[in-house]
């Protein structure tokens, strides 16, 4: 199946949405269609062997709208009939203003004078069929198709007040024959059209808010780049860009595709991709990616990802399919939307002849009026705007934050979860482990190469701990046979015709292989993982790898409880570890030796418990539990089937982004339910107050002029309520933009280096968050916080035993 975006035009309200959609939904070959009247948007799922694109655009087109479906073109093609829109509004309304202001003041206090009704006649036809021609054009389209819709509406209730007006002017002794007035009412029928373009205006640009977050994406990428060709510098497009090639980048520069650094170094801001406000330090052989900004100094690089395939192609396409998608909550408005118009055109004649039969003398004009009136304070826009707004701000400030949102549903159900689940590796630990002793029981030189090579056929991040501890040294030729991935347990391959085995103490069981403890009594350490290499016949090593825990886990474990959430931690590791973990980082509920397909079982064990359950993990071994989950959540630097199978994904991997996120979807339905309670008991009362329902009590009729403000501004409020998600705990965001960082060259080591520096850097007052890098050969020490004092951190890493000089 494909998936495409497509964008929509000639859309006008909800009901022309579900047209549109329902239509499409209706061809063969496609599995799923969604139209987004916020974003004018049908993204679709389909079959390219049983239909094409052409098919959307022929079926949109036989219900009177149209399709762009250009790819290349599309976006620049709707902004440009969204300009134009725009400019020819503005210029309606404006002429629209002109003429419907002397007509109002004629009918309000002038009504007596010599053609008074003549004068409002010619005021107010060009306002109605010339300025509000679209109305008109749009409701015999979709008459002409058997459908009606919001312009339906509009043109029926206009076109009857002024028809009737018109009868009334010419024809007026009709009605003086009988004793009746006959009243007209060309200033209602221009002042509905002139508040409906208005409100159809300010709705506009309230939408494109909205969509703010991906527009700001888009402008990330620069048209233009520096290219390295036969030593010399050349200007070229960002499409002429290809795999392979050298790019020069220099200070204050926008990176224009994702590749390698090859000469130079320099601090790149990726706050706008990962969220996080400080720069990340770039050195020969490190990752740039495209959107970032180049700080300081300038470096070439190595384009590896161009075009789509870049992070930040794939985190707008991602976040226009989260902005495209439904929440469950919204099916329900759809379903109403649906058949709102059709039913408020019954409701409409049932007004009329209700008024006629039972209103009295004045019955006919009084009737027509409330007709009118109901067809004008009927709208399901803010039906159908409640949810998509929302969503659009929601998913659009968490890309903002670097919270990637795969659809609306992940986005709505996050609210619910009470039960997280945390794998170890990689998410409540930095996942670089590093090995930081070791014990050999075999001297022979050449099981050090066989252990290498069959790690490095493992995909387990713990495997590349002990290739990277293994590159020192007298290396032999191996060539292994046989390799298979023992799952959550570890590894095996054959060498001249003898099976070696690497794993955990779970596999050695297996092997029905052991160890006196007291052999290993160096190397355990409760927050050491310990590795054993083994041949059929004995234990051969055995490696204790550390990974250092993240500094903020257990800052986002205790924020999730404060949520009310239960907290478990996973993981394959010995019980040992996994206590002294969990201790750490202040979570009560763990389990330890844990296989992949035993986490997908613990999911649905809480599930069955009656718990909404959220899945985070980064790896391979994830995968099957993340798609058990109600809500699945990877860690940017993880696998990439980890990030494929979740449906949000926190670009940074930073642990604290988790409540963040849930916090955002909190806040996103809460807009939402506020939203549908105002679109819907908007039309509950707004409806039977049209019809005349107070008349016989108190004689209460609502004017059509009113109505058709109360009718754009319902519109209009829906959107600027879902804009107000911006704005919420905004505090936060500035808070975190006013920290400041340093940097340290330091002496450390190893995991271990960093463990026992930890205690005196944790006592540090103003700082908020550390970190140490130990994949690079000198090791930098990245402090972050608020008024932070050099010599402090100097000092405390003196004591400790180890030097640091600041960058």
């Amino acid at each position: 199946m494909t998936k495409k975006i497509y964008p929509v035009t000639g859309m006008s309200c909800a009901a022309c949405a579900g047209s549109v959609e329902s239509m499409v939904k209706s061809l063969e070959g496609v599995q799923s269609a969604v139209v987004n009247y916020a974003n004018q948007q049908l993204q679709v799922e389909f079959d390219e062997k049983i239909i094409q694109p052409s098919a959307f655009k022929d079926a949109a087109i036989a219900i009177g709208y149209d399709l762009l479906i250009n790819e290349d073109t599309a976006k620049e093609e709707q902004e440009e009939i969204h300009q134009t829109y725009l400019k020819t509004l503005t210029k309606n309304i404006q002429w629209a203003t002109v003429l419907t202001v002397p007509l109002v003041v004629i009918a309000m206090f002038l009504e007596n004078i010599p053609y008074a009704n003549e004068i409002m006649l010619l005021l107010s036809t060009p306002v109605v069929f010339l300025f509000g021609r679209t109305f008109f054009i749009n409701a015999i389209k979709q008459a002409r198709h058997g459908k009606a819709n919001m312009d339906s509406l509009v043109a029926l209730s206009t076109g009857i007040a002024w028809l009737f007006s018109v009868f009334n002017t010419f024809f007026g002794d009709f009605w003086l024959s009988r004793g009746l007035m006959p009243h007209v009412y060309f200033e209602a029928a221009a002042v509905v059209i002139l508040f409906i373009m208005l409100g159809k205006w300010l709705e506009e640009n309230a939408k494109s808010n909205t969509s703010q977050a991906i527009k700001k994406l888009m402008g990330l990428q620069p048209k233009t780049v520096t290219l390295i060709r036969d030593g010399k510098e050349l200007v070229q497009q960002i499409d002429q860009v290809k795999i392979g090639d050298e790019i020069l980048v220099k200070s204050g520069e926008k990176i224009p595709v994702d590749g390698m650094v090859l000469r130079g170094s320099s601090y790149v801001d990726e706050s706008m991709i990962s969220g996080e406000p400080i720069a990340v330090a770039k050195a020969e052989g490190q990752q740039v990616f495209a959107g970032t900004i180049n700080q300081k100094g300038s470096f070439v690089f190595k384009a590896q990802k161009v075009g789509s395939d870049t992070l930040l192609a794939q985190i707008i396409k991602m976040v226009q399919e989260a902005q495209g998608s439904k929440a469950p909550v919204q099916k329900l408005a759809d379903k109403i939307a649906g058949i709102f118009v059709p039913t408020v055109l019954i409701i409409a004649v049932l007004t009329f002849l209700i008024w006629v039969i039972f209103g009295g003398a004045n019955s006919v004009s009084q009737g027509v009026m409330a007709m009118v009136t109901v067809l004008v304070i009927a709208c399901p826009c803010a039906l159908g705007l409640a949810t998509p707004t929302a969503i659009m701000v929601g998913v659009g400030k968490g890309a903002a934050q670097g919270i990637l949102i795969k659809d609306a549903e992940s986005l709505e159900q996050a609210k619910y979860v009470d039960a997280i689940i945390l794998d170890k590796t990689g998410t409540i630990t930095e996942g670089k482990p590093s090995v930081v002793a070791e014990k050999w029981f075999s001297e022979n030189e050449n099981l050090k190469s066989i252990l290498k090579v069959l790690e490095k056929q493992s995909e387990h991040p713990l495997a590349e701990a002990v290739v990277q501890h293994l590159n020192v040294g007298k290396e032999f030729n191996v060539d292994l046979s046989d390799f298979e991935s023992l799952t959550g347990k570890g590894a095996k391959a054959n060498y001249k015709g003898e099976s070696f085995y690497v794993g955990s103490h779970r596999l050695m069981a297996d092997l029905g292989l052991q160890i006196a403890k007291a052999e290993i009594q160096s190397l355990n350490n409760n927050t050491h993982t310990l590795i054993y290499f083994a041949s059929s016949k004995e234990i051969l090593a055995v490696f204790a790898v550390a990974d250092q825990i993240k500094i903020n886990s257990k800052k986002a474990v205790s924020e999730l409880q404060d949520l009310g959430i239960e907290v478990y931690m996973l993981t394959g590791d010995a019980e040992a570890t996994a206590k002294s973990v969990a201790y750490e980082v202040g979570i009560q509920h763990y389990k330890y030796d844990v296989l992949p397909s035993d986490k997908a079982d613990f999911v649905k064990q809480l599930q069955a418990a009656g718990k909404k359950v959220a899945m985070v993990g980064d790896g391979i071994n994830d995968s099957q539990a993340l798609a058990q989950a109600d809500v699945s959540i990877a860690m940017g630097k993880g696998s990439d089937i980890a990030i494929d199978v979740a449906k949000i994904t926190i670009i940074s991997s930073d642990l604290e982004k988790i409540p963040q996120a849930i916090q955002l979807s909190k806040d996103t339905v809460k807009v939402i339910h506020q939203n549908l309670f105002w679109a819907f008991i908007y039309n509950i009362i707004g409806i039977p107050l049209a019809a005349g329902i107070l008349y016989p009590f108190n004689g209460f009729l609502l004017n059509p002029m009113i109505a058709g403000a109360a009718m754009a501004l319902s519109s209009v409020s829906v959107v600027s309520n879902s804009l107000r998600l911006k704005f919420i705990h905004q505090h936060q965001t500035q808070k975190v933009e006013k920290m400041e960082n340093l940097k340290f060259n330091t002496n450390l080591k190893c995991s271990g280096c960093v463990a026992a520096i930890q205690p005196k850097m944790d006592q540090l007052a103003n700082v908020t968050k550390w970190d140490v890098d130990l994949t690079q050969p000198v090791k930098v020490l990245t402090v972050e916080g608020e008024n932070l004092n050099e010599q402090e951190i100097v000092d405390a890493i003196k004591s400790a035993g180890y030097t640091a000089d600041k960058i």
